[in-house]
């Protein structure tokens, strides 16, 4: 998290405005985004489905992501008002523009994981 008046920050504000490249990887930076955005594209569209589908992600961290991605206007919150709560989420229009992007991207990922350097032992 960056200072808001920091000259790094405002830097970062003239890129993201100036570079589409730029404004969508600050749109998704955030841990668990792509993954809750993908499981929507996949049917999964309430909490507890979505919390089950996403192994490691903490109540917490799902709400608040949900909570961003709705802020950012990639997905949409639909309440229906009733007791109980009954809350689903669905993909906006620019989320399910997304979807052949992140497709890409996870086809890539697979093509490139045994030739580039991320070291899964340290997570261990």
């Amino acid at each position: 998290m960056r200072k808001i008046n920091s000259t790094n920050y405002q830097n970062q504000k003239i890129l993201e405005m100036s570079c589409g490249l730029s404004y969508a990887v600050e749109l998704l930076s955030g841990r668990w985004k792509v993954n809750i955005l993908w499981n929507l594209d996949r049917g999964v569209n309430r909490y507890g489905a979505l919390n089950r589908s996403i192994p490691g992600i903490s109540e917490k961290m799902l709400t608040q992501r949900l909570r961003d991605l709705k802020a950012e206007g990639l997905i949409i919150r639909k309440d229906f008002k009733t007791i109980p709560p009954h809350v689903e989420y669905s993909l906006s229009k620019a989320g399910k523009e997304l979807i052949p992007v992140l497709e890409l991207l996870c086809n890539w990922g697979t093509r490139v994981r045994s030739i580039t350097k991320l070291d899964y032992n340290l997570i261990q």
